[in-house]
């Protein structure tokens, strides 16, 4: 009877054990934060996956800008090759511009693609950051999520938030 009841408890807790599975920036995309002056914004989350989601994307991710390559038109294999050196300059473009001093940004970079997070001054000084950041050097598009001033929701997922990406 005993064996029974242990046996049915640990039948029990195997979907539990089974679906608890590491997360976070597990593919490893660059995201960090560029400026700080707006101390009340709300810190983004940043990337977060799950291994499961890792193994789904492992082939999209792997083919994502081969064609490119192949045909000439891009000089490395992958898209998300280029990450790790296009948000190390577009940290230093916000940095140096000056226009951006009074922000509190985040960049993440995933397959050429900047995703601007955090708090600006004005809905101008927003357009103004996209605008220079697709001026950097091998970006292919920037996502603006940036939010006017720091109250109310912010158009990104927090830290804290363990919901995945995909």
């Amino acid at each position: 009877m005993r064996t029974s009841v242990l046996s049915a408890w640990l039948l029990a807790a195997l979907p539990a054990v089974a679906s608890a599975q590491e997360a976070g920036n597990l593919l490893g995309d660059p995201f960090v934060q560029v400026t700080a002056a707006m101390a009340a914004c709300p810190v983004p989350r940043g990337p977060y996956v799950t291994a499961d989601s890792v193994r789904r994307a492992a082939h999209g991710r792997t083919q994502m800008g081969g064609s490119c390559y192949r045909v000439g038109r891009c000089r490395l294999p992958n898209a998300y090759l280029y990450d790790r050196e296009i948000i190390p300059r577009v940290s230093l473009y916000i940095r140096e511009d000056g226009r951006f001093a009074d922000t509190s940004v985040w960049v993440v970079g995933a397959a050429r693609m900047v995703t601007l997070m955090g708090c600006v001054q004005s809905k101008e000084q927003a357009d103004a950051l996209q605008q220079a950041v697709a001026l950097v050097d091998d970006v292919l598009g920037v996502a603006n999520l940036l939010m006017v001033g720091t109250q109310g929701p912010p158009p990104y997922r927090l830290v804290g938030d363990t919901t995945p990406d995909f």
